[in-house]
């Protein structure tokens, strides 16, 4: 893939007037199909079907490894505050496909109807929302956000062939809003439980620009020693719990 190529497509990837005359819905369509053009799966479908394999064999062994530390979460949440153990919530993936992600609860049950009250706080700019100290979140949720525990239950995406082990963070639909069109790079490949931005400032990273970066970082470089290298740096960011929300 030749960055060039691809950094002036991610620019200007229609003529502004016809594409700014279009309907939101057909310009959402017009910009996922030029990112489809920088599919991994496409540009290297070998490597792309041993990561698939990967994610199966490792999310498989994974599950059995953890089954002690996922059924003491539970207990706890179920313990900690009133609410379902899992939360559930619609997420973009792969060439704007929505799916429902999975997650440990941590915040209080009624934490979605809040939201809206806490917009005016957010910390990280259009196309994200994140605020420190959310009000919201449980004393279990604290500590099992801080060490990544939450986000195990994204296993159940990675075997379903929603997520991978390895990718960008899938976005909310609302958060589309505010996304400029090389934002949508994202979109090209699988989303992941784990990336560049986690590896590299996590919740320290309030930029979504910045944020985005990463993501074209990673599209424009991906390779199975590039997953790998993130996956090791995973590891000792999730134990110390760096850069925490």
């Amino acid at each position: 893939m030749r960055a060039g190529l691809i950094e002036t497509e991610l620019m200007q990837p229609f003529d502004e007037k016809i594409f700014n005359s279009l309907d939101p819905e057909r310009r959402h369509e017009m910009l996922l199909s030029i990112y489809r053009n920088y599919n991994p799966a496409s540009l290297k479908p070998v490597q792309w079907r041993i990561k698939r394999f990967i994610d199966i064999t490792a999310t498989l062994f994974g599950i059995v490894l953890i089954s002690p530390l996922l059924l003491i979460t539970a207990l706890a949440i179920v313990i900690d505050s009133q609410g379902d153990i899992l939360f559930r919530q619609k997420r973009i993936g792969r060439n704007g496909k929505e799916f429902v992600i999975y997650k440990f609860r941590s915040m209080k049950k009624e934490a979605e109807k809040e939201l809206d009250a806490l917009l005016d706080k957010n910390e990280a700019g259009r196309g994200m929302f994140k605020i420190f100290n959310d009000p919201r979140v449980t004393r279990v949720g604290k500590f099992i956000r801080k060490y990544s525990i939450d986000e195990l239950p994204q296993l159940i995406n990675v075997l379903k062939g929603e997520m991978s082990l390895v990718g960008p963070r899938p976005p909310l639909e609302r958060e589309l809003a505010a996304y400029k069109n090389r934002h949508y790079i994202r979109f090209s490949t699988m989303p992941g439980i784990t990336g560049l931005w986690q590896v590299n400032g996590r919740s320290n990273i309030r930029d979504f620009d910045n944020v985005i970066k990463f993501d074209y970082d990673y599209v424009n470089n991906w390779s199975l020693l590039l997953d790998l290298k993130i996956l090791l740096k995973t590891v000792p960011t999730v134990i110390m719990g760096k850069n925490s929300a």
